[in-house]
């Protein structure tokens, strides 16, 4: 009798385990993109990761405010309907194979982009027009 106890009470233990509530556990969710620092580069950076840095040239004027690139790609700090010229022969994608400057390199345009011609204008979010057509 004491076997038939034993196993009683021992299945009666697992049954009162097996049949409780498991502890509710709070569900957290979390969205979020940490892109950190805007790349600090003389003549702005592509509005692509990784962002590298681009080449005088590539951005126009227009993509500058007293000297400060107005950003491009997450960090874009122009104005709602902003389009500005770009030089895509300066950027990889399109077969550039020139050189780069160092992000926190600062080389002041020596022509004052007076030799810059734009074949595209961009949005600084990756949409592109041919230049002149569209806004």
């Amino acid at each position: 009798m004491r076997g038939t106890k034993a196993i009683l009470a021992t299945t009666a233990a697992a049954l009162a385990i097996a049949l409780m509530p498991a502890p509710k556990a709070n569900a957290q969710v979390s969205v979020g993109v940490n892109i950190g620092a805007e790349p600090a580069c003389p003549y702005g950076y592509y509005d692509y990761a990784p962002y590298n840095c681009a080449p005088y040239g590539y951005y126009g004027p227009e993509w500058f405010n007293g000297g400060v690139f107005i950003g491009a790609g997450p960090w874009f700090h122009g104005p709602h309907g902003f389009h500005g010229g770009v030089n895509r022969q300066f950027d990889p994608r399109s077969g550039y194979h020139g050189a780069y400057p160092e992000h926190g390199a600062y080389h002041a345009p020596a022509d004052n982009f007076q030799n810059f011609h734009a074949s595209h204008m961009s949005d600084g979010h990756g949409h592109f027009t041919a230049a002149g057509h569209g806004h």
